[in-house]
């Protein structure tokens, strides 16, 4: 069983920076896509970013491009957000997701397995 567990949110104020870290169980996770996703209150799960298995190809939605930066470390079976620049709207619980493929993919039905979230809150 694969176990995805995020961490390094919390409360930051707008403009600030946030990194999450998400560890994998099992070294068998290298060899997928990784990917972030994000659901605020009263929405639903929206797609972050996302990573091939070697991390060497990477994907972001339109509102993250440019102040998000995703990356992935084999060696330590784990995977970063790095969250610059962040907004009111970047408010929400994070999580991790590794996928079926090794590809980088921003579709959640791609994915297998998924972390418990971790809350990220922007202040103004």
């Amino acid at each position: 069983q694969v176990r995805l567990t995020e961490s390094g949110g919390g409360l930051v104020q707008v403009g600030g920076s946030l990194r999450l870290s998400c560890a994998a169980s099992t070294r068998a996770i290298n060899s997928a896509g990784q990917g972030w996703f994000r659901q605020a209150p009263g929405k639903e799960r929206e797609f972050v970013a996302a990573c091939n298995w070697r991390g060497d190809v990477t994907t972001y939605a339109e509102s993250v491009k440019g102040r998000f930066t995703i990356s992935r470390d084999n060696a330590k079976n784990t995977v970063t957000l790095q969250m610059d620049s962040l907004k009111v709207e970047d408010t929400a619980v994070y999580y991790c997701a590794a996928a079926r493929r090794s590809t980088a993919t921003m579709w959640p039905n791609e994915y297998s397995y998924w972390g418990q979230g971790t809350q990220v809150i922007v202040s103004s």
